[in-house]
């Protein structure tokens, strides 16, 4: 029986996917951290470095940190060590601290002339837009990822929610600390979110030679 050769089919539109690493965003390690930081000082870009810095430091939901306002960080003429803010997925109040560095690049932000009268700490560009979408925040983000060569669809906004409790997991193996910092309520939420169990499975199955 002869075999015809049939055409290949291409499909019209290429798949949302096409390209894309899809999947749990990876967290950024210690060395893209200060490599997006020198790239941003050096460009100027005052408050790109403590948007990015304040992600770091707060470990928050994309919406709540474009929500921030500057009452949340900011009292009596300097900026706060310790904060806590609702947050709106669930309600619930979670507390962070803000570094020595980050409350440098914030202090120069918010004191900065385009910031006057403004109530959020990042606000929009457009008048019927208080603060910047949850959408620029991710466009911003690839755009840093991008400029250290990394693979933008490697990275989202919870990369940098993950990026500093990765870190602390690592250092201390403390769930329950992760999962306060987090603002999760429940411990298995937590684990799910870190990819605790895989991460552990790895680690034991590199430190056995066959």
């Amino acid at each position: 029986m002869s075999a015809f050769n049939l055409p290949m089919v291409v499909p019209a539109k290429k798949a949302w996917n096409h390209g894309r690493i899809i999947g749990q965003k990876r967290p950024l390690l210690p060395k893209h951290v200060w490599a997006i930081r020198v790239r941003l000082e050096l460009a100027g870009a005052v408050r790109d470095l403590a948007l990015f810095n304040m992600a770091v430091d707060s470990k928050l939901r994309g919406c709540d940190l474009v929500r921030l306002k500057v009452a949340d960080v900011f009292s009596a003429g300097a900026v706060k060590e310790r904060t806590s803010i609702l947050q709106s997925k669930t309600k619930s109040p979670v507390r962070f601290e803000i570094t020595d560095g980050t409350r440098k690049t914030l202090m120069e932000w918010i004191s900065n002339p385009v910031m006057i009268g403004h109530e959020y700490l990042w606000p929009g560009r457009f008048h019927d837009r208080e603060h910047i979408s949850t959408r620029q925040y991710a466009r911003l983000l690839k755009d840093w990822v991008r400029s250290i060569g990394l693979e933008p669809s490697a990275y989202g906004t919870h990369s940098m929610r993950r990026t500093k409790v990765a870190q602390i997991y690592k250092k201390t193996g403390n769930l329950r600390a992760v999962q306060l910092l987090l603002g999760h309520t429940k411990m298995d939420s937590t684990v799910r979110y870190l990819g605790v169990e895989l991460e552990d499975a790895l680690t034991i199955s590199e430190g056995v030679e066959i």
